[in-house]
């Protein structure tokens, strides 16, 4: 599910709204990344060109009318409305056939099966829907209500982390993909390798990132194209041996071997989009292997990566025209799609400022 038409809004808590120098670091951290924050747009007089505001200030993009109802010329008005009972969503129902642009609701009690009640009342009226979260998870839960969800989610963070996490887990981030040229193929006799089975289904194009180091990870394509011997298995990636890492939704790394069912793991398609999935199972067998070494060009340092996956014609990388390429059908030359990180030490996944080589 892409989320490129919801809102995430940011609501600085007041340890930074208070401070109009951490509120200008922050702010300038979230420039390019957020398009709309929760505050006064008198608070960021020098950002007021690169976000949307929403609050009372009649300055605001989104303005929050505290009593009457009226239009504002060139603004978007809206109320803020705590819902305890059906009452208060046919007061929304109403409102917003009165020519309301968006409600903020805030559910204190049940939250779900109102926002249910809400989505299915409003959605023949453009009055868009916004709702108050606590958390990244439960974000995540109001953008998937009745699968329409709400439009938008307002989060109350002064945490850089938790805006890349809700980034990511929002399926509203990219990554940078690098081309990097083939430079040996080597097969290395058994090992165990990690086939990991999700619960979503993966399109041509999607792919897990794996790699043997945690700064070098290659697209290691799902299993969504068949073959006059193989079925399509496109909720499947058969990811590699497992020693290797692949990012996970939190800006982490973890092993394949540590793979398993209801943990959380990153999709990542051919142009950089990402979404997060779940593993549904995940099957550690032995097979015949094979190890491919690949190498970024002088622009980024002449960086190196290798990556041991299981020697089959099922296992595919993606080029850089965004075709599929089998293992077994890999030369020296051919040039695929891989991922770079900042070179650091890792403990337990998360990363660390400290010296490393990895080989």
């Amino acid at each position: 599910m892409k989320l490129s038409n919801k809102k995430l809004i940011i609501a600085p808590t007041p340890s930074i709204n208070d401070d109009d120098k951490k509120l200008n670091d922050f702010l300038s951290k979230l420039n390019g990344r957020i398009q709309m924050l929760y505050i006064d747009p008198k608070k960021i007089i020098n950002y007021n060109t690169r976000f949307k505001t929403i609050s009372t200030s009649l300055d605001s993009d989104y303005i929050i009318l505290e009593n009457t109802l009226k239009q504002i010329n060139g603004k978007r008005i809206g109320k803020q409305i705590t819902v305890k009972s059906n009452v208060d969503i046919d007061k929304i129902l109403n409102l917003a056939k009165s020519g309301l642009d968006f409600v903020i609701v805030e559910a204190p009690n049940w939250k779900i099966i109102p926002l249910e009640n809400i989505i299915a009342k409003l959605q023949k009226i453009d009055t868009e829907i916004f709702v108050t979260v606590k958390n990244i998870n439960e974000a995540f839960k109001m953008f998937s209500i009745l699968e329409k969800g709400v439009n938008g989610v307002i989060l109350n963070t002064s945490s850089i982390e938790d805006v890349d996490n809700a980034l990511i887990n929002l399926d509203s981030s990219k990554l940078e993909l690098k081309e990097a040229t083939i430079i040996d193929i080597q097969e290395v006799g058994d090992g165990e390798r990690v086939c990991v089975d999700t619960i979503s289904m993966l399109k041509k194009g999607e792919s897990m990132l794996v790699g043997n180091s945690s700064d070098f990870l290659f697209l290691i394509h799902n299993e969504s194209i068949g073959s006059s011997f193989t079925t399509p298995r496109p909720f499947r990636v058969n990811a590699g041996a497992v020693h290797c890492y692949t990012m996970s939704t939190d800006n982490t790394t973890k092993y394949l071997s540590e793979l398993e069912s209801g943990k959380e793991i990153l999709i990542v398609d051919d142009d950089g989009n990402v979404r997060k999935t779940i593993v549904g199972r995940s099957k550690v067998e032995k097979r015949p292997m094979i190890m491919i070494k690949a190498r970024i060009d002088k622009n980024d340092g002449n960086r190196c990566g290798g990556v041991i996956v299981q020697n089959a014609e099922t296992i595919r990388l993606v080029k850089d025209n965004k075709e599929v390429v089998s293992v077994t059908d890999l030369q020296k030359g051919d040039i695929i799609l891989a991922h770079l990180r900042i070179p650091t030490g890792r403990h337990f996944g998360t990363e660390v400022d400290e010296y490393i080589i990895e080989k």
